[in-house]
């Protein structure tokens, strides 16, 4: 089967936040600029969720969802062939979306003002859940070496102050688009023993690996670790359905998974979007074609746009081995954060985010989302050039 992303949608109008709303956060308007920043793909989801949600408006009931062992079943599977991950039915407990999950996982294994613990600069929602849920942001600044992020676990350990309850990872990493090795994985499961830390694993990047390299499940790698960890992970990012709201809480240890659930159902309450988890479950059933596609397609969008990058001195786009989320470094154009924004705001009109959004670290940085029709990567890529030219 093959797959059009290049294919043109018109997503203006459509209460699309990527493209609907960039004018008033950016001043980039949609008719003229390209949107390069919230993560979302302007593609198409595969056709069996199209098929799915056919099928659910010919039938025209949509009363309450329940029984979700159909999707529980195809996140098994998926995880399954996809990851080498064996996953219990009872091990999942579902929420509103990732967002929503860390949020119930903060209120489950922490208490207002403990330390969360990020290795930023990281996804900036991170510090905003954590603020908001009246915990203490501890951002503990990853290390640049060869051109990739890395852990600093000294450094962190000597900081500590001793009311540091969680570790929030994000694997792979967002905005840095690292894949953690084996070893940085155990280093990391070691030290939250050693200082008696919950390990919440982001893994919604988990799919979007590029060839030559490889995600690991930290379930997988650090099994003795289970009864501190729990595992995040959607569909949304990998078949672009960030608009269902639907994410999953993967818990092996039977008395870490009931304090979640004790919040998850009980204080709050959770009932289920339908149309959201038909999709879902039709993604994880029927996707992997579509997603190898992606893959390839997206790739090259990756080769562009660096190439774009490293054409333009003090201009560096670290190399990213998985998302399509690219982090490009201006610290060596000599120009501060005003001035290579606005040339990539104002001049060549590309909305993108914005580095310091990200936490400790992203000053220097903006944030590219690649995830578009490949004639726009190629128009951003001239514009990028033009906007620099002095530079050449």
């Amino acid at each position: 089967m093959s797959f059009d992303f290049d294919e043109i949608i018109d997503r203006v109008g459509t209460h699309s936040s990527k493209w609907d709303t960039m004018e008033s956060k950016y001043g980039v308007s949609p008719k003229t600029g390209i949107p390069m920043w919230v993560a979302d793909m302007d593609f198409r989801a595969p056709p069996a969720v199209q098929l799915a949600l056919v099928a659910a408006l010919d039938h025209g009931v949509h009363g309450y969802f329940g029984d979700d062992s159909e999707y529980r079943a195809a996140l098994i599977g998926w995880m399954k062939r996809r990851h080498q991950w064996d996953v219990e039915p009872d091990w999942i407990i579902n929420a509103h979306g990732l967002g929503n999950a860390i949020s119930l996982c903060l209120n489950a294994y922490s208490a207002p003002g403990d330390g969360v613990i990020v290795f930023a600069p990281v996804y900036h929602a991170f510090a905003r859940i954590i603020e908001g849920t009246d915990r203490r942001l501890v951002e503990s600044p990853l290390i640049q070496r060869d051109g990739r992020y890395h852990m600093d676990l000294d450094a962190l350990a000597t900081s500590l102050t001793g009311d540091e309850k969680i570790v929030l990872f994000c694997s792979p990493h967002n905005p840095g688009g690292r894949v953690w090795s084996s070893d940085e994985l155990q280093q990391l499961a070691d030290f939250c023993e050693t200082h008696d830390l919950t390990l919440i694993s982001d893994e919604v990047h988990n799919d979007l690996v590029y060839k030559g390299n490889k995600h690991h499940v930290l379930a997988n790698i650090v099994p003795s670790i289970r009864h501190r960890l729990v595992t995040l992970v959607a569909t949304t990012k990998t078949f672009n359905l960030a608009g269902c709201m639907i994410g999953s809480m993967v818990v092996a240890d039977d008395a870490l998974r009931s304090r979640l659930a004790r919040v998850a159902h009980g204080a709050a309450g959770m009932s289920f979007n339908r149309i959201g988890m038909l999709m879902c479950t039709a993604a994880w059933d029927h996707g992997d074609e579509w997603l190898d596609a992606l893959l390839d397609y997206l790739a090259e969008n990756k080769r562009i746009l660096d190439e774009a990058m490293a054409s333009i001195p003090g201009v560096k786009s670290m190399p990213i081995e998985a998302t399509y989320l690219c982090w490009v470094d201006f610290a060596d154009t000599g120009m501060d954060r005003a001035e290579f924004t606005r040339r990539v705001e104002q001049q060549a009109q590309i909305a993108v985010n914005h580095g310091n959004s990200f936490g400790v670290g992203g000053d220097s940085f903006l944030r590219f989302n690649i995830a578009c029709r490949r004639a726009l990567v190629i128009e951003a890529a001239k514009r990028l050039k033009n906007a620099f030219s002095d530079l050449q």
